[in-house]
């Protein structure tokens, strides 16, 4: 039952941010309405800016700290509409080593993912996350990676075979599965 209510929380969470990304985006419409005739600089700004809003606030809803601890964040990511995680609301964690940004930060799944990238401790396959780490990478940029991988799985380097091997061979299997597994746990 505690899950379920805070699954409900989570989906009214993301209804008031949907809102809140309506609002923005008619904001910034208003904008680039009021540009035209103006200069096809400004327009272009403008044009760029709802992209970025678009590219980086769909994706993650939610990346702050956890009890006032900067070293460990919680991030919620929208299931990418084109694909099984349509709909669903993820919960990652984030823990920042010491040297970070030398090192990466540990991210896990703490919402149940059917995924051959994705294991079962929500431990995430992604290789900016180990050997390709950069210190210019910023957590957007790593978040945005996470979700692309949820529309992209990479099954050449899974964390869980099995699901990869269904990947490979049986792709509407894999879809049906990972659509279920969205619908029980990601979708209050």
């Amino acid at each position: 039952m505690e899950e379920q209510n805070g699954n409900n929380l989570k989906v009214e969470e993301v209804r008031i941010f949907e809102d809140f990304l309506v609002a923005v985006k008619d904001g910034f419409e208003a904008d680039l309405e009021r540009t035209q005739g103006s200069s096809e600089r400004s327009s272009y700004l403008l044009q760029r800016r709802i992209c970025r809003l678009y590219e980086h606030l769909l994706v993650v809803i939610v990346t702050c700290p956890v009890a006032e601890d900067m070293f460990h964040w919680q991030a919620t990511i929208m299931g990418p509409p084109d694909s099984p995680y349509a709909g669903g609301v993820f919960l990652v964690t984030i823990h920042f080593p010491p040297d970070y940004p030398f090192k990466p930060p540990k991210v896990a799944f703490r919402t149940k993912v059917f995924h051959p990238n994705i294991n079962s401790n929500g431990s995430i396959c992604l290789d900016i996350l180990k050997e390709q780490w950069s210190p210019a990478l910023t957590i957007s940029k790593v978040l945005l990676s996470i979700c692309s991988l949820l529309t992209d799985p990479n099954p050449d380097d899974p964390l869980v075979p099995e699901i990869a091997h269904m990947y490979k061979t049986d792709r509407n299997k894999y879809e049906t599965t990972a659509r279920s597994w969205t619908q029980k746990y990601a979708m209050g």
